[in-house]
């Protein structure tokens, strides 16, 4: 064989290998399971540890998948990503539903035979495949008996939470555990704002509170969004009130480490999101899951936070 001929050939025979390599390579990522997931909101550190397990799952079970979430926590803003999610034909989809608003739009997956899973808040829709995250009833029960602990029966205590289904469920979880071990029950907020930045409301419920309840023992919150400016509005005070939270974000669990808060009940918002998408995988490869999947509490004291902290800390820088 020539020179000339034998460098044809092996110029002809590499532009081959390029172009199969090109071919397979699209034909892997397009036979993969497409999952969209769309979380409440996107100002959230807690939602932040959600979405790192989700990208966790599309890498660990092969799936094609995406994470996205409202710029402002609306409802209006979830159902026009909801509209983008349909437009590409998910083999999957994951929602943290933020309103019975969005059903209208989730029929239409349903109609396209698209599985629809939830995570966060177990809203009422019967044609959801299943349901990943925390029993909230339950995590409010738990909550109230770790309060009623540090408590004597008849001492006094508030309920703080937002306009929010999953921490209504906790707060009426909370007020039957403590109702159980005859702690008294003298006010109940739960229609504070959802903002993240709302420091200056809880401050004025809480001077309001203690105003009128000098003698409270405890505040009882849905979350720690809510239970961070609390403990925040106490020690400006200089009151020895006890102030208890859920969830397990970074600046409770810190609180935590450092003696601040001696217990918070942490939430598993990274085990949420990558056992969301481990179940749509397996939906779709066609297996039978169960209709609720807990991803279960954690009882966070000085001891193990610092663990905890860490792991949420390096999931979040690199996702």
């Amino acid at each position: 064989m020539s020179r000339k001929r034998k460098l044809w050939f092996i110029t002809v025979l590499a532009l081959c290998i390029v172009i199969s390599g090109t071919f397979i390579y699209k034909q892997f990522i397009k036979d993969k399971p497409k999952v969209v997931v769309i979380l409440m909101d996107s100002n959230y550190e807690y939602w932040d540890i959600v979405s790192a397990g989700a990208e966790k799952g599309f890498k660990d079970f092969e799936m094609n998948g995406k994470v996205v979430a409202p710029k402002n926590g609306t409802v209006k803003e979830q159902i026009e990503l909801l509209d983008e999610a349909l437009k590409e034909k998910p083999d999957a989809l994951v929602i943290a539903p933020a309103h019975s608003d969005i059903f209208p739009k989730l029929e239409e997956f349903h109609t396209a035979d698209i599985p629809i899973f939830f995570i966060q808040t177990d809203e009422k829709w019967d044609k959801k495949t299943a349901y990943i995250g925390t029993d909230n009833f339950e995590l409010g029960e738990k909550e109230g008996i770790l309060m009623a602990s540090q408590l004597q029966p008849g001492e006094k205590v508030v309920l703080l939470g937002r306009q929010m289904k999953f921490e209504s469920e906790r707060l009426a979880g909370a007020r039957a555990s403590l109702e159980g071990a005859g702690i008294q029950i003298v006010a109940e907020y739960n229609q504070l704002s959802e903002s993240i930045d709302n420091l200056n409301e809880v401050a004025k419920v809480m001077n309001s509170i203690l105003q009128e309840h000098p003698d409270l023992k405890g505040v009882v919150t849905s979350t720690d969004y809510v239970a961070l400016p609390a403990i925040k509005v106490v020690q400006e005070l200089g009151v020895d009130v006890p102030v208890m939270g859920t969830g397990g974000i970074l600046e409770m669990l810190q609180f935590v480490k450092e003696g601040v808060v001696p217990i918070t009940i942490s939430l598993n918002p990274y085990d949420m999101g990558y056992l969301s998408v481990e179940t749509s995988a397996r939906v779709v490869n066609g297996e039978k899951v169960d209709k609720e999947i807990y991803t279960g509490i954690d009882i966070v004291t000085k001891g193990n936070a610092e663990q905890r902290l860490t792991f949420y800390q390096k999931v979040i820088k690199g996702n």
